[in-house]
């Protein structure tokens, strides 16, 4: 009995998500789609759908769990790609997400159902990047939230969707322009990119979405790849009016004036992400996720050149050769490494400003004791 394949298929560029199902319903033979619609969470349901290439198979609701329809969603999905495995006569199961879920929770969960993800793809109109990079309204204000108590924005959602997958598949949107395919090159530069519409070649030969569907998909190499201390960050780039600034240097930031500077850095790019060390901080990765002209700060666990020598057995293997290639002599794995990516970037100015939220010579020379006395600006932001 062949074993089932699911892909996952996310995004909240609805048509674009919606065309990559049809292509590969329409590519793989007796495939099957599963959608879990959120809309109608406010009335207490989440409507599930199972379909093929003919039409719906079956339809039924789900009760929330928790008041909460990604958990609806979780406790759902699992039982109904394990019937599709059991009946033997389905090759490709696509999971296609409603709008606002994101695609690792559910790689993830599906993994852990002892099912095989070969692929995760979110479908991506090239026109609309920028529009929802830059949108910092909450999901809940356009009816996108999954739960009471989303507070995720459309930016930071759109960003992680986009960042997670290894496959990217593109409308061929006539809006797009050249900015919008460099500024997608850019944000996710080990990406596959697939056009949606490309067709298999004579002989058989699957479409490149069929095949990428297909791929293979290690779940957790694409977490580690997300993770704040070894993520896979863009490249330093400069092309069609787009460019991404990699800033990388071994000297803590001043806390009140990092803090001061938050909004202007914030806003200086579509995109910014990456790592950082605070010098009241010293043991502390911090986190630092913004899109949309919202930021979000959040500690991401001990630096690994604070812990002792016995607790690095408990680390994965990814996250010691992480902080093997950043390793310095006096402060290990502490660093800045923060990458900002967006048309009319200002990299010098941006240089400059980030240069002026480290410490002095003066202060830097005072030492460690000195630098935990400076004044805790960030407290109330990590809500310690």
């Amino acid at each position: 009995m062949p074993e089932l394949s699911v892909v996952i298929v996310g995004g909240l560029h609805a048509d674009a998500r919606r065309a990559a199902v049809e292509q590969l319903l329409a590519d793989v033979p007796g495939s099957v789609v599963l959608h879990h619609d959120l809309a109608t969470a406010a009335a207490g349901t989440v409507v599930r759908t199972v379909r093929d290439a003919t039409g719906i198979r079956d339809a039924g609701e789900t009760p929330l769990v928790n008041d909460c329809a990604c958990c609806a969603l979780r406790e759902d999905l699992v039982p109904e790609l394990e019937r599709l495995a059991d009946a033997g006569d389905t090759p490709l199961a696509v999971v296609e997400l409603w709008d606002s879920v994101e695609p690792k929770a559910m790689a993830e969960v599906v993994t852990s159902g002892g099912l095989t993800v070969t692929g995760v793809i979110t479908a991506v109109d090239p026109a609309l990047l920028l529009p929802y990079l830059g949108n910092g309204d909450d999901l809940a204000e356009g009816g996108l939230a999954a739960a009471a108590t989303d507070q995720r924005t459309v930016a930071d959602t759109f960003a992680r969707q986009l960042e997670y997958a290894p496959v990217l598949a593109l409308l061929d949107s006539p809006e797009a322009d050249d900015e919008d395919r460099e500024l997608l090159a850019q944000l996710h530069p080990t990406a596959r990119q697939v056009r949606i519409g490309d067709g298999g070649l004579p002989g058989g030969t699957p479409s490149p979405l069929a095949r990428a569907a297909l791929a293979g998909f290690d779940v957790e190499a694409a977490a580690a790849a997300q993770h704040p201390a070894c993520a896979l960050l863009p490249t330093e780039a400069d092309a069609r009016g787009v460019a991404t600034l990699v800033w990388h240097r071994r000297r803590p930031f001043h806390p009140e004036r990092l803090y001061q500077a938050l909004e202007d850095l914030t806003c200086a790019a579509a995109r910014s992400r990456g790592r950082f060390w605070l010098a009241d901080r010293p043991d502390t990765l911090l986190h630092w996720d913004a899109a949309g002209g919202a930021l979000c700060v959040e500690s991401a666990g001990p630096w690994l050149a604070s812990l002792p020598d016995a607790a690095w057995d408990m680390v994965p293997p990814v996250r010691r050769a992480a902080a093997a290639l950043d390793w310095h002599p006096e402060h290990g794995d502490r660093c800045q490494h923060l990458v900002f990516t967006s048309p009319g970037l200002d990299r010098e100015g941006l240089a400059h400003l980030l240069e002026s939220c480290l410490l002095t010579d003066a202060e830097y020379a005072a030492g460690r004791d000195a630098w935990k006395r400076l004044p805790p600006a960030f407290d109330t932001l990590l809500e310690v």
